[in-house]
């Protein structure tokens, strides 16, 4: 590879790198070529985008983009793939699916999701359990309007009671 095609890749590397939050460094070494179309098939319909790299140019990336990624440095040994996505916990969702088989791989080395590195495999329940941004804000919506649901339940509920004790009382009156 010339010098121009290595910058020509770093540069592309670093636009994608900048412009997404939620960075996995895979291993998918010892994949027969099956099982890797496999793997990209299911990365397009999930919406992740796989990318087979090599250690050093991916670190000239790293180090050009405007990211702190801390301890992942120490992971850019050996093959790696790097996914992105626009959902933090979908490409560990997928690894972990992928694996249900008898195959073992991809590996997770680490992964940065929002500003935090996750170092290790042993990482990938934690990643599934991260909510996305969305969730987050469901979530939060769920919980604002469950008081207010309940006021309006007790109002309306409770204006079948008043009615049906301004009646008892209309008729004892007479």
């Amino acid at each position: 590879m010339k010098k121009e095609e290595k910058n020509q890749h770093i540069n592309s590397l670093v636009e994608k790198i900048t412009n997404n939050n939620y960075i996995y460094i895979t291993d998918i070494s010892d994949l027969n070529v099956e099982t890797t179309s496999k793997l990209r098939r299911l990365c397009f319909k999930r919406n992740v985008t796989l990318q087979v790299v090599k250690n050093s140019l991916l670190k000239k990336a790293m180090e050009q983009s405007n990211k702190d990624f801390g301890t992942l440095y120490d992971v850019l040994k050996g093959s790696t793939s790097i996914m992105f996505s626009e959902t933090g916990n979908v490409p560990a969702k997928l690894i972990k699916e992928f694996r249900k088989g008898a195959i073992k791989k991809p590996i997770l080395k680490g992964a940065y999701i929002e500003e935090m590195c996750f170092v290790g495999d042993d990482k990938l329940d934690a990643l599934i359990n991260i909510k996305s941004r969305n969730e987050i804000i469901a979530d939060i919506i769920s919980a604002l309007q469950s008081p207010a649901k309940n006021v309006i339940s007790a109002l309306q509920s409770g204006k079948e009671k008043l009615a049906g004790i301004v009646k008892t009382l209309s008729e004892k009156e007479n």
